[in-house]
């Protein structure tokens, strides 16, 4: 679906990848799944007798995760052979260790790491509970270690942190786990998109009671899986128990549909972030209006209340680039730009680290070559990340904890040279006007 020729573009000298490294990163819309290790895959299927389609992670990194794939299908093929892998505690603790240790060692400060634990969840052997559980001791154990560090005591450099999103399918059929082959038989009578909704309510009232009981930092609800076909409007009820039990919710939306999708997320959903948002400014999807005017007046109304109620968009380049056909493998093509110049929300996100072979580093390297863009712009992405984060923390303590950071970025934006000047924030190569061009 992409080629790796629209992804190579001249290096911006202004930061050198050592900056980008050190400078305290987030990355809020990550998928557990889609970043396991290679290495550890192999060893979890080789524990479990569980095929793969080649024996050595060598092997692996060409036939199943692949620098371009040739179809939507080809992509999510892996995630298969990863969540077969992922229905022990012991699996699930160890990917989430492992999944926490390689986002700080590339600078991550804090992270999201978003699952669907009903993919993971057997009937009779580990429940969504225990798989929550799971993956949150993993996760915790890599933070405390990293968090025992000289620096981080000693308040030299800001702590590490983490939160967990539990993702709730659009879509789902009974072969895609034990548990929904269970909940599909369960509900067979059923029409199959009140199924879906009824597993995503199942989902967030579960999520709900190990959040209050087991003290675990579950912070949002999410739903993934198929847009188009598969509206926001059957997951409502779940989303407005989150809504109404305080959880924040982010939706995948505008990346395999329209702008319809966005507004759905925001309207029905509540979403306080978008996830991907690729079609954002794409009036040829809007449905609904039929005239091409009234298309670009929807799409830019929609743009403005989501630039004045400041709903943070998690831009992920690497991903949409696999799996977006409309960019044609061509990073210029991505609305990241319009977006920057709408002075929307934006954070870079990694999506799936292993999947798309990528890391926060390798996104930042991307957007500041492609996009040319200026300090000010990298530093505003960048904090935009930790501001519009779900932190599970108090006000105050995430208020004084982001201080903490921009006084660490300036400190190390200092000492590479990086000087930001607020006035300088557009490079004077790109307007407004471009919006809607056909060009």
């Amino acid at each position: 679906m992409s080629s790796t020729t629209g992804r190579h573009h001249p290096k911006n000298e202004l930061y050198p990848d050592e900056f980008l490294r050190a400078i305290p990163k987030t990355d809020l819309h990550c998928h557990l799944d889609g970043s396991v290790r290679v290495q550890t895959l192999v060893e979890l299927c080789e524990e479990q007798n569980l095929p793969l389609p080649a024996d050595t992670a060598e092997e692996l990194n060409k036939v199943l995760f692949k620098d371009d794939y040739s179809s939507l299908e080809e992509y999510l093929e892996c995630f298969s052979y990863v969540t077969a892998a992922l229905r022990t505690a012991e699996a699930l603790e160890r990917v989430g260790y492992e999944f926490a240790i390689d986002q700080y060692e590339i600078g991550v400060r804090y992270f999201e790491c978003r699952f669907a634990p009903q993919l993971n969840a057997t009937p009779g052997k580990l429940s969504v509970e225990e798989v929550l559980l799971a993956v949150d001791k993993g996760l915790k154990r890599a933070t405390d270690e990293y968090n025992s560090r000289r620096e981080i005591r000693s308040g030299e450099e800001p702590e590490y942190d983490y939160g967990i999103i539990v993702c709730a399918m659009r879509f789902f059929l009974p072969n895609f786990s034990p548990y929904f082959e269970l909940f599909w038989e369960m509900h067979k009578y059923e029409d199959p998109y009140i199924i879906y909704g009824l597993a995503s309510m199942s989902l967030i009232t579960t999520a709900h009671d190990v959040k209050v009981k087991s003290k675990v930092p579950i912070v949002a609800l999410d739903i993934a899986g198929a847009e188009d076909g598969f509206p926001a409007e059957h997951h409502s009820d779940a989303f407005a128990f989150a809504h109404k039990k305080f959880i924040n919710k982010t939706v995948h939306a505008g990346e395999g549909y329209g702008p319809e999708s966005i507004f759905q997320a925001i309207t029905d959903l509540h979403a306080e972030r978008i996830g991907h948002g690729v079609h954002l400014f794409s009036p040829e999807f809007v449905k609904h209006e039929k005239n091409t005017a009234d298309a670009k007046q929807y799409v830019d109304s929609l743009t403005e209340f989501i630039a004045n109620n400041r709903i943070c968009i998690e831009v992920c380049l690497s991903s949409n680039l696999q799996v977006v056909p409309e960019l044609g493998g061509d990073l210029k093509k991505h609305p990241v730009q319009h977006m920057l110049e709408r002075r929307l929300a934006v954070t870079m996100c990694t999506d799936n680290r292993t999947v798309s072979k990528t890391t926060m580093l390798r996104e930042l390297r991307l957007a500041v070559d492609a996009f040319e863009l200026t300090p000010y712009q990298l530093k505003d992405i960048v904090t935009c990340g930790f501001k519009h984060s779900f932190m599970n923390r108090p006000y105050t303590e995430k208020r004084k904890y982001n201080h903490k950071i921009i006084s660490y970025y300036d400190k190390l934006a200092k000492e590479y040279g990086v000087h930001c000047d607020p006035d300088k924030y557009y490079d004077g190569k790109a307007s407004v006007s471009s919006l809607f061009s056909t060009e």
